[in-house]
């Protein structure tokens, strides 16, 4: 396991693969965003941004925290707010650069990941439900040191969960327990098919997506990033409820052959 310096993280970007676990979108309420995507067979719809330093935008301000979820400010005119965990693998990836151009993305560890959104009905991009300031979205303190992600290699044996703590002290499944390799796309296949999209994603006005590949370069060009691959499927009850301030939202990476776990539990809490 390897400690995850948020400090370090500061210097990081971080985006996330949207429609990578099937079922997930429709869940969500959130397909419909992407009548005007095409993807081939089961490939994701598309990656999207929620940090991106030294952006000007929201985009900007760094987003996570190991143990706490903001509840985001808001007014009447915003409508319900509607928070619900994504539980998600996050991989910590080394980036090759070839000028602007990502050529190859080395992960390094994964762990834990709460890609936590509000559920924004015609939002115009999918950023826009992600990042609402600190502490918007949830890392593990630990990850597992893993670099290979071949379907026999060490993360076939990890699985991913998420359990919601309410108030009262109850304990629900919120997520669908659910293996590493349930994924859509994952190992190589992922990381390649990433790489072609931030070459190659660039975005429009009637789709969701953007060219997070050039707010990369804007950022620096970054070393590192923080990916979330993906949410798994939620329970009936997590489909249909939605985080209270004084919930515990807990999502967890564990290895089925060991006692190993990668944990995060975030705290929601009003600002």
């Amino acid at each position: 396991m390897i400690e995850l310096d948020l400090d370090e993280v500061r210097g990081w970007f971080g985006f996330g693969v949207a429609g990578n676990f099937a079922g997930h979108l429709e869940q969500a309420g959130e397909a419909v965003d992407f009548v005007n995507v095409t993807s081939e067979g089961a490939a994701p719809k598309g990656i999207f941004p929620w940090y991106a330093p030294g952006n000007d935008s929201f985009l900007g301000e760094f987003p996570l925290s190991h143990d706490a979820l903001m509840v985001p400010k808001t007014t009447e005119a915003d409508g319900p707010l509607n928070l619900q965990i994504e539980p998600e693998v996050g991989l910590a990836c080394d980036v090759v650069w070839e000028g602007d151009t990502v050529v190859t993305l080395r992960p390094f560890a994964l762990g834990a990941f709460n890609d936590c959104s509000i559920r924004r009905p015609n939002a115009a991009k999918i950023s826009h439900k992600k990042n609402w300031g600190h502490s918007s979205k949830g890392v593990a303190h630990q990850f597992f040191d893993i670099s290979d992600l071949t379907p026999d290699g060490p993360t076939a044996t990890l699985r991913l969960l998420c359990h919601l703590r309410t108030a009262d002290g109850v304990h629900h499944e919120y997520g669908v327990d659910s293996p590493l390799l349930g994924y859509s796309y994952y190992g190589e296949v992922l990381l390649d098919w990433i790489v072609e999209r931030l070459a190659n994603q660039k975005g429009s006005p009637d789709t969701p997506l953007e060219d997070v590949g050039a707010l990369m370069v804007a950022s620096g060009r970054p070393e590192r990033v923080l990916i979330g691959i993906g949410a798994t499927r939620y329970t009936k009850l997590g489909e249909s409820t939605y985080l209270q301030p004084g919930d515990e939202a807990i999502v967890r990476v564990y290895d089925t052959e060991s006692d190993a776990a990668s944990e995060l539990r975030q705290l929601v809490w009003e600002p």
